[in-house]
């Protein structure tokens, strides 16, 4: 029976979730499996990846064949490394002391450029909110610039008016006290005219 470690798609539509599986390659897709080994989830940043080592060096030294992105998967976890020094122990080139000395070795090499990644991507994430807030607080400041500015020629009127409303004022009061004395003396010179006929017809 071939049997291949492959993906299995679980999740929801966008938002895909896998499952490591050693399944018969005739089998569906979504079919029967022989063992959950693991499980893949792509949405995150690093992918987030759970793999029992063991099961899948067992599945590899029985034959099974990864697909590429199971293979790719196995070789980020460490699965096949540790298949190539068991086939190592086998042959007597290594002991097993020296076998897993070796495999934690590389863990520990593999964890350090892992984290070295989760730093990178936090301080990336850090900067670019960093960019936004500025951006965020540059893009404010011209727009209350642009309202002072909007709205100081709608004072400079206003105060231009209110002096123009006085002087005005002024001036209507000016007349009035001008047209005043005219029309008395029109008056006093209608009463002489009046006086006149009077000491005429006498």
């Amino acid at each position: 029976m071939p049997v291949k470690i492959r993906l299995q798609r679980r999740g929801k539509k966008g938002k895909p979730y896998f499952w490591i599986i050693a399944a018969d390659g005739r089998s569906k897709r979504d079919g029967k499996y022989l063992e959950k080994i693991g499980f893949y989830n792509p949405t995150t940043n690093p992918a987030q990846i759970d793999l029992d080592v063991d099961s899948a060096v067992k599945w590899l030294q029985n034959g099974a064949q990864p697909t590429d992105t199971a293979r790719a998967i196995l070789s980020y976890k460490g699965a096949l490394m540790k298949n190539h020094l068991a086939g190592g122990v086998r042959k007597g080139a290594l002991t097993e002391e020296q076998a897993e000395a070796k495999f934690n070795e590389w863990l520990e090499s593999k964890k350090g450029s892992i984290d070295h990644k989760k730093a990178t991507l936090s301080e990336s994430k850090e900067k670019e909110r960093a960019e936004a807030l500025a951006a965020e607080k540059a893009v404010n400041e011209k727009r209350t610039a642009e309202a002072a500015a909007a709205a100081a020629p709608a004072e400079e009127e206003v105060a231009e008016e209110t002096a123009e409303a006085p002087a005005t004022e002024g001036e209507n009061a000016e007349t009035a006290t001008e047209d005043k004395p005219a029309a008395k003396t029109a008056i006093e010179e209608a009463a002489d005219e009046a006086k006149e006929d009077k000491s005429k017809e006498a």
